[in-house]
């Protein structure tokens, strides 16, 4: 294996993407490894967006001093609390900067200490889809990983990056996997609820199916300010339903103790892995505008692929 010594934003040509795993354990390895990519990426003059839980960033931004200034900042805590919305956030500042004569370089770590296991084999099947999604793109994205992660989602890293390593080392990965195969083992079953209010669905019941979620929803306690949310996600994707899963599907509703969950099953496929991960073109008719519509409306969007058909659960914290 080939050994880098360093993480610059941009390995290779200027027509290469770079996606290393930064592996810490501790806040100098965090400052170590982030830093030298940073300013890697600096002294190349990248574009550069940092997207790291809020925590993380006074600590970089004292770190790199007057360098800060030259970055956009972003904490994903807030803007990656869904995992499904960080590649469109990362895509978004590519694309702004696509016609510049700079490289683009990101800072983008998608799972911390603290994410839910879901969260986190939703946050795993984006960094396998960013490989597919920057293929072929002039841009590195260095994702950190704290060692305190579970050993599950620590070993994920080894598969959807090509090059891993730490402060001081990279090399490429004797693990990294297929992103589509990635993607399918992401497909674990999803635990059953306790308690659920069925509502089967056609194409004639959408109307009355939405006032349902809407009666539900506001009988569960959702406040009033997220029921909009919660009421076009519901709609988009039991419509979803109706015009690509066989015409029909149904809706399940359930609430545990922080959250509402609505999960809409049918007999659909979803071809392509990377429908609703950027922003919609509204002129294009190539779809995935309501799968979009859920990832930026919901606090996790949970999809499975099956032999009968395709599960979304879409969840919605009550406060």
């Amino acid at each position: 294996m080939t050994a880098h010594t360093r993480a610059p934003g941009g390995a290779g040509s200027r027509d290469t993407f770079f996606h290393p795993a930064l592996f810490y354990g501790t806040d100098d390895e965090y400052t170590a490894g982030v830093g030298a990519f940073v300013r890697g990426a600096l002294e190349d003059g990248h574009r550069l967006l940092v997207a790291v839980p809020g925590r993380r960033l006074p600590l970089l931004r004292d770190a790199l001093g007057d360098a800060r200034e030259e970055i956009t900042w972003v904490d994903m805590a807030r803007a990656g609390r869904n995992p499904g919305r960080i590649l469109s956030m990362l895509q978004d500042f590519a694309d702004r900067h696509r016609d510049a004569s700079a490289r683009v370089s990101i800072v983008g770590e998608p799972i911390w200490v603290g994410r839910t296991p879901a969260e986190a084999w939703e946050a795993t099947r984006h960094e396998a889809l960013i490989n597919l999604a920057f293929a072929g793109r002039p841009a590195g994205i260095l994702c950190p990983y704290d060692t305190a992660l579970p050993g599950e989602v620590l070993a994920q890293a080894y598969r959807t990056h090509p090059v891993v390593g730490g402060p001081d080392a990279y090399h490429a990965s004797s693990r990294y996997a297929d992103p589509h195969d990635v993607c399918r083992d992401c497909d674990v079953p999803l635990p059953e609820p306790a308690d659920a209010v069925v509502v089967p669905f056609g194409e004639g019941d959408l109307a009355r199916t939405r006032d349902e979620a809407e009666r539900w929803a506001a009988a569960a306690g959702l406040p009033p300010a997220r029921r909009p949310d919660w009421l076009l996600a519901v709609s988009e994707a039991t419509s979803n339903s109706v015009r690509h899963g066989g015409g029909r599907g149904t809706l399940r509703m359930w609430r545990t103790g922080r959250e509402l969950v609505a999960e809409i099953g049918d007999r659909g496929r979803l071809s392509d892995p990377l429908t609703g991960r950027r922003r919609p073109d509204p002129y294009a008719t190539t779809g995935g505008r309501g799968v979009w519509i859920m990832h930026e409306l919901c606090d996790l969007v949970e999809i499975r692929a099956a032999a009968e058909g395709l599960v979304l659960r879409l969840h919605m914290e009550l406060e």
